[in-house]
């Protein structure tokens, strides 16, 4: 029991982001969740350039998406594949042509619907000698995002003239608010601009600015306020500015506008974002800001927290630090309406659009730090989609609803030589709904979540396939595992060792689940469970795959996860994975691994009671488990943020300090006893 209660304030104040110079990799956010805007070290989009070769800067809602024109009606049957399994055919969306190549219509169906660009929020500053200021031309900068109040606070020079912007978003409305303060403004040297772009169908930046003649700006102007009509083909959103009285709105080309100041040193710009016409008035900066700050403070005191500061271990800091920047960050770029994509709501990957098997990595945390509306908020999602789930299992010949993996707003899955094939993500809703039961065990919850249980649990059921000779049920082909390495084989992967173990524990609490709603075990999924083939194993360790190559020492080591993402099950030997813990440590590749990888792991050691090991995998040496001074978890030059990684560290030490079913009865049973680590918890939830 925690006699005094952990100073929250404290906490999340002393990682208080702190900027000194432009960094391509670290722009700061401001957002609710459902929208976002990102900034530079100006706390506007004001060097768009220097961020391009980073982290790129946007302005993103969950509604905000754009398709491109399909003349030729490309449809998903035009990308349908058949594969063989058990004798009969099954139509795949792979998209491939028989050089394995995507098909024009698989090409266009993967990039459609995409991410948006909502516009693009700058400074313009000249210089006394009339040029234009480069990033490079600012001094003194220093940019302070407050996490308490939601505040991005920007202050920086130029040719001796101090410039301060403050920078936030309103939690409940898509709404920008900006207030900057400069003799530049009375001097007529610094303005502020509003561009819009086209959709652009590619990777990292959503927009594309080199074809005005494709989309239209409508705008109406009346001094200090616009209203703005965007049109992009069949697509359309609305826009409403608001600025200082003192300020006006002018028109520079057909998609760009701006707002300059007839006198004053202090401008105020909110606008509002929206997918269709606006009727409520805009809230103007200083109700946004207080709206802001009342709602960060709310998130802050409710919920979990942890407290590192009596830890004497040296990293110790530097795992508080990521814990808190990732519980900032999962809330405003992880907690819409629907599942988010791994960027969130920074810049684009794959299109913009969700992968399904990372939702639990995205947002599985918020019921164990209590914040169970955070995850709530995305499962009516799976209901909006469950026809479509319903209709590929159907096309499959399966029962139940078979969930897509890359998908867009429409639920509706894309062609891919790979997402296709994974099937760890079809038991991630059974293991959401079993989260919020806990939290809220009544039978409200039970009847909420039971068609999408259900559901899920048909199809779990239907998929394994019965081999006759060996007299149990096997999964695949076709088939990829979590560990991707085994792409190429997917017609002939078998059991994958983490999707066995997924695919028990969720057949089992879904018969769980009907007998609390007072209903008997389901004899076919009965079936399944009682004669579900065991992982496969090789010299005393569980190999990833049943099939050859068995064990490929690359990409995500999600084997692991059968005893640890996963509480036990029968088919885990914990003594085996004991052995195989130990071989993964041994023989991995770990360049090619992934952010997750690393809290999965410590998942794992904490659950075969390794304590010291569970710390050290959260703090791994290794490139994919780096956090940026923006807190984002950094992969790569294409993949500079990836927040499966922020909310699986969060799970991890959620579960570490709150204890899982089964864990020793101590407080903080999953960190080391050693009197090092001295944690102290409160309010999170023990982990299945």
């Amino acid at each position: 029991m925690t006699l005094h209660r952990i100073d929250r304030r404290a906490v999340v104040m002393r990682h208080t982001v702190i900027l000194e110079r432009a960094d391509p990799l670290t722009p700061l956010s401001v957002g609710n969740g459902r929208f976002a805007f990102t900034a530079d070290i100006s706390g506007l989009q004001t060097f768009p350039d220097f961020h391009a070769r980073g982290m790129p800067l946007g302005t993103h809602a969950e509604w905000g998406w754009h398709s491109l024109p399909n003349p030729a009606g490309y449809r998903l049957e035009d990308a349908l594949e058949d594969y063989i399994v058990d004798g009969r055919a099954v139509p795949y969306l792979s998209g491939l042509d028989a050089s394995g190549r995507y098909t024009p219509a698989a090409e266009w169906l993967r990039a459609n619907p995409h991410r948006l660009h909502l516009g693009r929020l700058g400074l313009h500053i000249v210089k006394a000698n009339g040029t234009p200021l480069a990033v490079e031309d600012m001094t003194h900068p220093r940019q302070m995002l407050d996490l308490w109040a939601g505040l991005l606070d920007s202050r920086f020079e130029v040719e001796g003239q101090p410039v301060r912007v403050l920078t936030v978003c309103h939690p409940e409305q898509d709404v920008l608010a900006v207030r900057i303060t400069s003799p530049l403004l009375d001097e007529g040297r610094l303005a502020v601009t509003l561009a819009f772009p086209y959709g652009a169908a590619g990777w990292g930046n959503a927009a594309d600015w080199t074809q005005p003649e494709r989309h239209q700006t409508q705008a109406i102007i009346v001094g200090n306020r616009a209203e703005f009509t965007r049109i992009l083909d069949a697509d359309r959103y609305d826009v409403r500015l608001m600025c200082s009285p003192a300020a006006h709105v002018r028109t520079i080309s057909a998609h760009e506008y701006e707002i300059r100041q007839a006198d004053g040193d202090t401008l105020e710009v909110v606008l509002t974002f929206a997918p269709t016409p606006l009727a409520d008035p805009l809230p103007d900066f200083d109700t946004t800001r207080a709206a802001a700050a009342r709602h960060w403070a709310a998130f802050w005191e409710s919920g979990g927290a942890l407290d590192f500061s009596a830890c004497t271990d040296p990293r110790a800091a530097e795992l508080e630090r990521r814990v808190v920047l990732s519980q900032y960050l999962t809330a405003v770029h992880c907690a819409g309406s629907m599942p988010p994509q791994e960027t969130g709501l920074v810049c684009t990957s794959w299109y913009g659009k969700a992968h399904l098997e990372m939702h639990w990595w995205h947002a599985a945390h918020f019921a164990l730090w209590d914040r169970l509306p955070l995850l709530e908020r995305s499962l009516p999602w799976y209901e909006r989609v469950l026809p479509l789930a319903q209709a590929t299992a159907a096309r499959q010949g399966y029962r139940g609803a078979r969930w897509p993996k890359m998908v867009g707003p429409d639920g509706q899955d894309s062609p891919s030589e790979v997402g296709v094939f994974l099937i760890w993500q079809q038991p991630h809703p059974i293991y959401y709904a079993e989260l919020c039961y806990r939290a809220r065990p009544q039978r409200e919850t039970l009847e909420q979540y039971r068609q999408i249980v259900f559901e899920t649990a048909e199809f779990v059921a239907s998929y394994p396939v019965w081999d006759k000779i060996g007299q149990r049920y096997i999964l695949g082909p076709a088939l990829i595992p979590a560990q991707e390495s085994y792409a190429r084989d997917r017609a002939r992967n078998l059991n994958p060792t983490f999707e066995l173990a997924y695919w028990y524990w969720a057949l089992d609490v879904a018969q769980r689940w009907r007998e609390r709603l007072g209903l008997g075990r389901h004899p076919d999924w009965e079936r399944v469970l009682r004669h579900l083939a065991r992982p496969a194993m090789r010299d005393g360790v569980y190999t990833a795959i049943e099939t050859p190559p068995y064990t490929l020492p690359t990409d995500h080591p999600s084997l692991l996860a059968a005893l640890g993402v996963l509480p036990p099950t029968p088919l885990i030997d914990p003594a085996v994975m004991q052995q195989t813990f130990d071989h993964v440590l041994r023989i991995w590749n770990w360049p090619t691994t992934w952010g997750w990888d690393y809290p999965m792991l410590a998942m794992t050691a904490a659950r075969l009671g390794r304590p010291e090991q569970a710390v050290d995998m959260l703090l791994f040496d290794s490139p994919k488990n780096r956090y940026l001074a923006n807190g984002h978890n950094y992969q790569s030059p294409r993949l500079p943020l990836y927040l499966p990684g922020n909310g699986g560290l969060l799970a991890a030490v959620a579960m570490m300090a709150a204890g899982w079913d089964g864990a020793p009865d101590r407080p903080t049973p999953g960190f080391p006893t050693n009197g090092v680590w001295t944690v102290r918890a409160e309010g999170l939830r023990r982990m299945p």
